[in-house]
């Protein structure tokens, strides 16, 4: 069941990608198309808050439903493509930044802390191994950010809708799932964990960190 879950998410997102993908091309400036893009996404949002009871979440999202509709009511933007670029830039750096902010001194570093959750055995050369990982995702991250505005600032638009709305899920899934088999290449003696288990892990630490 847990399979089926997975590959139905992985088919979602692989169909939002492709969807907003033919909606920047052909209908970037249509006053609706800003709220076809997003509002799957509030929506999604919204219900993991309601979910979790997380009420400045469940505000954050009805302004947001409020804003889009605002937007669609009164004929869209001047540049529909600059909001669209800030909303791949906003979602990469604040990834970027929660990864980020772990790594402060006195912190527990965030997949360091996955990790524990998965581990029953945490020598100190997994320990460090997991800062590194830490750190390269931040650096993954504020990369995407770098090559979105390089790609919008010389690159045609059907470019940067590719790379946006279809190459970046598959790099960010390449990155999770090369790390994952590289890991027990270069270090065999480490404790072997399922990309199941890591990803329940990682539900686990965004719950507890939501919660708080």
């Amino acid at each position: 069941m847990r399979k089926r879950t997975l590959l139905a998410a992985a088919l979602a997102i692989g169909a939002y990608g492709a969807l907003s993908h033919w909606l920047m091309l052909y209908a970037a400036t249509e006053p609706w198309a800003m709220a076809a893009i997003m509002g799957p996404l509030v929506l999604g949002l919204a219900a993991a808050a309601w979910k979790r009871r997380h009420l400045p979440s469940l505000l954050l999202c009805a302004s947001a439903v409020v804003a889009l509709g605002a937007v669609t009511g009164l004929g869209g933007v001047d540049d529909v493509h600059r909001l669209y670029v800030l909303q791949y830039i906003a979602i990469n750096l604040g990834l970027c930044w929660t990864f980020a902010f772990t790594l402060r001194r006195g912190s527990t570093p965030l997949i360091t802390r996955m990790a524990e959750r998965v581990h029953r055995d945490f020598p100190p050369p997994l320990r460090a191994y997991t800062v590194q990982l830490t750190r390269l995702w931040v650096a993954y991250f504020a990369a995407m950010s770098l090559a979105c505005l390089v790609l919008y600032a010389w690159a045609p638009w059907a470019w940067w809708s590719l790379f946006a709305n279809l190459l970046t899920p598959v790099a960010a899934l390449g990155f999770f799932v090369g790390e994952h088999v590289l890991r027990y290449w270069m270090h065999p003696e480490f404790e072997r964990v399922s990309l199941a288990q890591a990803v329940r892990a990682y539900r686990q630490v965004s719950a507890s960190g939501a919660s708080r």
